[in-house]
């Protein structure tokens, strides 16, 4: 039986990213009413809406970055992946929650949860392919990248800390990260290239 290829991997996992942003999507409820007023009324969930589109969209882009640097795909790999993806896969229902409840202190908590747990799992992930690396251009883009993410699952754990004392605190920090990831590094762009 021959090996997975990285691309049956990546095809998998951009199918699962695309449902989650359809499901974030039809999350959407219209307002009742045909006023303005009731528009800017659902303003906390498309706030919501918008900070995970972001996040799921920087998963789906470093992601790919991240496959194009798998030498081999192997059971560790795989697995790796769709634990990933299983977190990815909560986003929606806290995303819904978030909005829904105006942030507040617990579904933020939970949020921040979801968000530690994602970026630990796009770590391991990380971690598993990193070990498939032979050459210093891929292990120093590993490396950088690892360092990013534990610096991120800090702000998170601080984000978690802060949503029952004040939960804006916990979204400005959100933000922060989705920042720190928007552009994928460049290190793995130079891999792919040259893979």
């Amino acid at each position: 039986m021959p090996a997975m290829g990285k691309t049956r991997l990546e095809a998998f996992s951009d199918g699962v990213i695309a449902i989650i942003i359809t499901i974030m999507v039809l999350e959407l409820k219209v307002p009742h009413q045909a006023t303005f007023a009731a528009l800017v009324q659902r303003w906390p969930i498309f706030l919501s809406y918008l900070l995970s589109f972001v996040f799921v969209g920087i998963y789906w882009g470093n992601h790919h970055h991240l496959i194009h640097s798998v030498k081999r795909v192997n059971p560790g790999v795989i697995w790796a992946n769709m634990h990933l993806l299983f977190w990815l896969s909560l986003v929606p229902f806290v995303t819904n929650w978030l909005g829904e409840t105006r942030a507040q202190g617990v579904p933020t908590a939970v949020y921040g949860l979801v968000m530690i747990f994602t970026g630990l799992a796009y770590q391991i992930l990380q971690t598993t392919i990193s070990r498939q690396q032979t050459d210093d251009a891929g292990r120093h883009a590993h490396d950088r990248n690892s360092k990013k993410g534990l610096f991120c699952l800090f702000i998170y754990s601080a984000a978690i800390a802060l949503s029952f004392a004040w939960p804006p605190a916990s979204i400005i920090l959100f933000v922060l990260v989705a920042l720190l990831w928007l552009v994928p590094d460049s290190a793995f762009e130079k891999i792919q290239h040259q893979g």
